[in-house]
Formats: structure tokens, sequence, C-alpha cells
């Protein structure tokens, strides 16, 4: 009998302070920085995002998202035997922000991993997740996406301070008997690396380069719209599917433009696509888990829905993956 994985269970968190566009674009005239609530929302999609205080960790957010993707799953931290968290803005260089949830949990002994791939970082994670559980390595697996990346905003370049968001979502990974995930495909062009960098490194104990976040938002959209689509269409392929069956499409929360583009060339009705943009902003690879725990837990998303989660981001990265929830 062949052995694959189903979601067990969602979970998501964020902080608590909310900043909307009028505040932001208010902090951003203290700087003489000028832009509007109108020129965010027409551009982007986005109203507000949710910003972690000081004290606040992408492993505290992680944790929080974790513990509440085990508590729908019916599980205990010691039933889990893989934990793979993606993110891009760990708390520290190493241990990963994988094996410091893993130590909060107490779900000791399984392999625990962080994975770098921006915000294609969970559709990252999860594949491996699902062929961890496929060969039979493991059983139930945490997967995770956790960002602050407000740590990593210029709050002098309205361009890309206005995007960004700081949250957490997390899904239960199970075995089954039953197919749950259906295909998945991922891919890389690394010469792309310039137009979505944060370029920064640590030497001698100090910042060399920039910890900002760059992008060249004109190059990413093109690339974006023409990648996602190519993506979608090669794993409803491989699973012997088409658009007419995806009930909900899942895609990364960065622009409501890409998403809306990418769901019309593939006959998707805005309608049958998540959105939560507006509210969290990009939160990088939190950004689907966040998405999806929302819908779930809203009633949206019901078990037996087919799902379409499609992301592309800075690598250039870009992955998909259909499944039946």
């Amino acid at each position: 009998m062949s052995r694959h994985s189903r979601i067990l269970g969602t979970g998501s968190f964020l902080p608590v302070d909310v900043v909307g566009n009028a505040a932001l674009a208010e902090r951003l005239a203290r700087d003489g920085i000028e832009t509007s609530d109108a020129w965010i929302v027409e551009r982007t999609g986005i109203r507000q995002r949710h910003f972690a205080d000081a004290s606040t960790t992408s492993v505290d957010l992680g944790e929080h998202a974790a513990r509440r993707a085990l508590d729908a799953a019916g599980l205990r931290p010691e039933d889990v035997d893989l934990i793979i968290c993606a993110t891009s803005t760990p708390d520290m260089i190493f241990p990963s922000n994988a094996a410091l949830i893993q130590g909060r949990l107490g779900a000791k002994g399984g392999a625990a991993f962080d994975i770098q791939a921006v915000c294609a970082g969970f559709i990252y994670a999860l594949t491996v997740a699902d062929q961890f559980i496929r060969s039979g390595v493991a059983r139930n697996a945490l997967v995770i996406g956790a960002e602050v990346f407000s740590r990593i905003l210029d709050f002098t370049d309205r361009t890309t301070c206005v995007l960004f968001g700081d949250g957490a979502g997390a899904v239960v990974l199970g075995a089954s008997d039953t197919p749950g995930i259906l295909a998945a495909a991922l891919h890389g062009d690394g010469s792309q690396a310039g137009i979505l960098c944060t370029p920064g490194r640590i030497s001698a104990g100090a910042v060399q380069g920039t910890a900002f976040l760059h992008m060249d938002g004109q190059a990413v959209f093109k690339q974006a719209v023409h990648v996602l689509e190519r993506v979608a269409r090669e794993v409803l392929d491989a699973a012997g599917r088409t658009s007419a069956d995806v009930d909900w499409m899942v895609p990364h929360q960065a622009n409501i433009r890409i998403m809306l583009h990418t769901a019309k060339k593939l006959g998707i009705p805005a309608q049958r696509v998540v959105q939560t943009v507006a509210d969290h902003g990009n939160t990088s690879a939190a950004s689907i888990p966040l998405a999806l725990d929302t819908a779930v837990r809203a009633g949206t998303i019901r078990h037996g829905d087919t799902l379409l989660l499609e992301a592309v981001g800075g690598g250039l990265t870009w992955g998909a993956a259909l499944l039946d929830y």
C-alpha cells in the first residue's frame, strides 16, 4: 500500500501591534517621505500589517503557530518526529529556528532544521516534509513559516517598507493511506538573485554590506507572473487535474495584482482565491500557512477541498503544491 501525507491541522499567530497604512504614512512623513493609504492600496492591495515588538522573535511566533496546529491535529509535541521551519529572519545564526522551537515544545529526538527559500520557503518545506513521510523516515511533521521582516525593512524606502509584515503559520503533516499532497514542484534561478535580496553578512561581529531588504519591484513582478502560472500548470498536469478541479487557490500573499493576474491566467475566478494580503501584508514564508489557517478557521476551506498553493521569492525561488485538504 502506498504511503502518502495529509494535512492534519493548521495554526497561525500574529503580533498584537497592527499598523495601518495611515499610521505608516505618518511615520514616513516624519522623515520627509511621501506616501498614502490610497497609494499603497492601489499598488498592492495592502491596508494593514502586523509588526512584532522588540521583545518578540520569529521563534516566539513560530512556537505559538505550531502549538495551535498541534491542537487542531489532536497531537502532542512528542508525536512529532520532524520539524522544518521556513524563515529568512531566524533568531540566531545557529542553531536553527526549528531546533529552538523543538526545545520549547519538548519534542525531542526527531530531525529539526530550517529552510531558507524566502517567500517560497513554506512550499519548499512542505515538499521536503512530504518526501520524509512518503519515504517512511517520518510519520508526523510540523512545517512552520515564521518571519519578522519588520527587522530588515528600510523605512526610508516607501517601495518596500509598506509591503511586509510579521507573522507565523504552521501545519501538521501526517502519514496517510489516502493521498493528501498530490503533486509538488520546486524551482530556482540564482542568476536573478539581485532583484530581491538582503545582501548583508556577519564578519568579525559586524554587518558587512547592508542588512536591509532590496527589491526591484518591476523585475520581480515580471518574473512572478511568468513562473507562477507555469509551476501551477506543472503540478496540475502531474496530478492529472485541471484548474477547474481547484476549489481554492492559496497563493503567497505578496501583491493583490500578482495574485489575481496569475489566477486569471489559470482560469481560476477571483472568488476562489484566498486573499489575506489586505490584513497581513507580505509575511514571506509565513504567508501561505497564515492564509491557509485563516481560511480554515473561517470555515472557507473545508475537508475534501482541493487546494493549489504557489509562491515565488528571493533567489529567485518558486514552487507550487496541489493537495486535497
